[in-house]
C-alpha cells in the first residue's frame, strides 16, 4: 500500500437511502492509522451522528486496526457501511506476519489478545454488538453500531 492512498467515499444522493451511503473502504497499515482514523471520522460525521457516537466508531476502527498492523499482517483492510439502521466497521487481515516482523506475537495461531485494558476490550463497550472471526487467511473483526436510539 502506498502512503498517498485516498480514501473512497460517496455519501450517495440524497433522499437515497435504500442501501446508505456507499462504503469507506481503506487500506492501511502502520503508517496510515493516521489517515485513516481521519476518513472514518469523516465518514461518521456525515451520517449526521452525534459526536460521541463519531468518537466511538474511529476509537473502534483505530483499535481493530492497530490490532491488524501489531497482531495480525502488518496490515489490513476497513470497511465502513451504514445499511438497515446500522453502521458496520469492519477490519480484515490476512493473517499473521509470517517473517515476525511487525511485533505479532510468538505463537502465529494465536488470537488477537481481549483482556481488560487492551483495545478489543475497548471495542466492545462502545459498540451495540462485535465480533471476531479467526481463521487460517487472517482475521475479520467486526463492530456494529446503531444510527438511531432503540424505540
Amino acid at each position: 500500500m502506498t502512503a498517498d492512498r485516498q480514501p473512497q467515499a460517496d455519501h450517495g444522493k440524497p433522499g437515497d437511502t435504500s442501501s446508505g451511503p456507499t462504503p469507506l473502504e481503506q487500506e492501511f497499515d502502520v503508517r496510515s492509522l493516521y489517515a485513516l482514523r481521519s476518513a472514518v471520522a469523516a465518514h461518521a460525521s456525515a451520517l449526521g451522528l452525534p459526536a460521541s457516537v463519531v468518537y466511538d466508531v474511529v476509537a473502534a476502527a483505530h483499535e481493530l486496526a492497530a490490532n491488524a498492523v501489531r497482531h495480525g499482517a502488518g496490515a489490513g483492510r476497513l470497511r465502513l457501511q451504514a445499511a438497515d439502521g446500522v453502521l458496520v466497521c469492519q477490519v480484515t487481515d490476512d493473517g499473521p506476519d509470517p517473517a515476525g516482523q511487525n511485533g505479532s506475537s510468538a505463537d502465529p495461531a494465536a488470537p488477537w489478545p481481549v483482556q481488560h485494558g487492551h483495545g478489543l476490550w475497548l471495542v466492545d463497550q462502545v459498540a451495540d454488538q462485535f465480533a471476531i472471526d479467526h481463521g487460517p487467511a487472517g482475521t475479520t473483526a467486526s463492530a456494529t453500531f446503531a444510527l438511531r436510539p432503540p424505540r
